[in-house]
């Protein structure tokens, strides 16, 4: 919790927007990927790179999700 970017301390309304940049960047980055590969000009360690950077999204966005909507389960 000593983190500024600490989901404990944010508030649901800072969390949903960040939630979409987040989705916003994602998608963009999928593009990019896909432009690479439809260009055949793809580098491999750039995409590799993409790709990373997508997965490490990818679970921030589950990160927010899970903060937003708790499994309540009992």
């Amino acid at each position: 919790m000593n983190a500024p970017d600490d989901l404990e301390m944010k508030t649901e309304e800072v969390l949903r927007v960040e939630l979409e940049v987040l989705k916003r960047e994602h998608r963009d980055l999928d593009d990019a990927i896909h432009a690479l590969h439809a260009s055949g000009t793809a580098n491999q360690l750039t995409l590799q790179r993409l790709k990373k950077k997508k997965l490490i999204l990818k679970d921030r966005i589950a990160q927010i999700e899970d903060r937003l909507l708790p499994d309540i389960i009992a």
